[in-house]
């Protein structure tokens, strides 16, 4: 037993050599140098062709999973060569510390490996996970990033994505249904009104038209009253055009709706 404490105490000497540990530096320098590289690549190839950024934007997410593990585990057994000796006590030791102080971290780790080839979301998505909803940027090993269309960076661990409800808007797609609401008065023009919502959407730089878009009605309680509320359900060419879209759409119904009179619902006694 005292044998093998002693070589295993001589091959960590060993592995801990200057040279050594220099050399595994400057590979981990390596790693985030590609990582970054992979990151303003992805950027350039999502202008120049932005029918494909979902798809850049995963490969990228792929390609830098793969950079970390592999890289790191590349290191490792490349640089600093441990024997067998050391990586069963290494191993144990870490098993048992990973266990009790890190169990967090791996298990973000973990879902993270599992988000990517599950594929809840990918990055692009628009989706909602509790109370935040906004575009997802970033897949990391720790954890998911998303962007809120206030511009807030919100970060996720990403174990928590494997037990909460998350609803993903596009899943994938470019383009994505927008529900806009309109609220009419009870004895207002209705068909009227849809058409008007029908010819505004229909001539939207922002509308998917390849897809069907519909209005639906029903009579609803609004302002203290009875009022018919239209529920238009259109696509947006793209998800990051989804505000500007329902801005676009909203904007020029009122304006024809107050142009040809259709009523709105008002307070009781107005």
């Amino acid at each position: 037993m005292e044998q093998n404490e002693i070589n295993i105490q001589a091959a960590i000497f060993e592995i801990l050599q200057f040279d050594r540990l220099m050399a595994l530096f400057v590979g981990i320098g390596v790693i985030i140098l590609l990582a970054k590289f992979v990151r303003q690549l992805s950027l350039k190839f999502q202008n120049n062709w932005p029918s494909r950024r979902l798809i850049v934007l995963q490969v990228a997410t792929v390609l830098n999973f793969i950079l970390y593990i592999g890289g790191t585990v590349f290191l490792i057994y490349a640089v600093l060569q441990p024997p067998k000796e050391v990586m069963l006590a290494v191993g144990g030791s870490a098993a048992v510390a990973i266990g009790f102080s890190l169990k967090d971290i791996v298990a973000s780790l973990v879902a993270g490996i599992v988000l990517l080839f599950d594929r809840p979301f990918q990055v692009g998505d628009r989706v909602t996970f509790g109370d935040t909803y906004g575009e997802i940027v970033g897949i990391g090993l720790r954890t998911v990033k998303l962007n809120t269309l206030d511009d807030n960076l919100v970060t996720i661990p990403n174990a928590r994505f494997l037990t909460d409800v998350v609803a993903s808007g596009n899943a994938g797609a470019l383009d994505m249904m927008v529900v806009i609401d309109f609220h009419i008065a009870l004895d207002a023009e209705i068909e009227k009104a849809i058409s008007i919502i029908h010819e505004v959407v229909a001539t939207s730089r922002f509308a998917y038209l390849k897809k069907p878009f519909k209005v639906l009605s029903k009579e609803v309680v609004t302002a203290e009253r009875l009022a018919i509320l239209l529920k238009a359900k259109v696509y947006v060419i793209d998800c990051r055009f989804e505000k500007q879209f329902e801005t676009d759409i909203v904007n020029r119904v009122l304006k024809l709706f107050k142009k040809h009179e259709i009523k709105r619902p008002t307070l009781n006694g107005e």
